[in-house]
């Protein structure tokens, strides 16, 4: 195997400290802190992978007259956690409105194999093993899950702490992370600007001459 590599967040960090992980051939692994440049550089490289990928996706569908069905649960719709005309772009988005842990419900519910059930959410994008809190989310799925719901729906920190087992230090930290990737993330939600607002005007189903 030749040097493998992946790029890690910093964990429970307000800032968005970026580093590299690389493991040369039978070596020992190395944490390289990187500059916005180096980190810029490689996120245009793994967007383009994500591109090129979906690429593929609409030429089948084309070629088949499907549509693509795109797979965001809700905690990763909210923030983003997709790359804008890349594994972003979809026809449909079915479990959008779910929760992560919803997700893993109705899969258990439809008999999914446990095998899949039991696999580690991942990027797939670079060469070591990396799971989505090491990459983008900085914090357990489970926690972020719970508290997006909570923020969701008007619950206070303190009333989501009580019933997720967190603290309310842990549960306000979360809320503001939620609404700082929010806030960061916000163009990717953006449909593409115009130089003036264009309305369709309904057809009638009338000719006139």
């Amino acid at each position: 195997a030749g040097w493998r590599s992946k790029l890690v967040v910093a964990p429970d960090s307000r800032l968005n400290i970026s580093s590299l992980i690389v493991q040369p051939p039978g070596g020992e692994q190395r944490k390289v802190r990187l500059t916005a440049s180096a980190y810029s550089q490689i996120v245009a490289a793994t967007n383009f992978k994500q591109r090129v990928r979906k690429m593929f996706e609409y030429y089948h569908a084309d070629r088949l007259q499907y549509a693509v069905a795109g797979t965001p649960n809700r905690l990763e719709f909210d923030q983003a956690f997709f790359v804008k005309n890349g594994d972003g772009a979809a026809d449909v988005k079915p479990i959008a409105h779910l929760y992560k842990t919803q997700v893993y419900r109705l899969a258990e519910h439809l008999a999914v194999p446990q095998e899949i059930l039991r696999r580690p959410p991942t990027t797939d994008t670079f060469s070591m093993p990396q799971s989505q809190e090491e990459f983008y989310f900085a914090a357990p799925l489970e926690m972020l899950d719970a508290c997006l719901y909570g923020l969701n729906n008007g619950w206070s920190p303190a009333d989501i702490a009580a019933r997720a087992g967190l603290t309310v230090a842990q549960a306000e930290q979360t809320y503001e992370a939620i609404q700082q990737k929010r806030r960061a993330t916000r163009y990717l939600q953006t449909p593409a600007l115009t130089i003036e607002e264009i309305h369709s005007t309904p057809s009638t189903g009338r000719c006139h001459t």
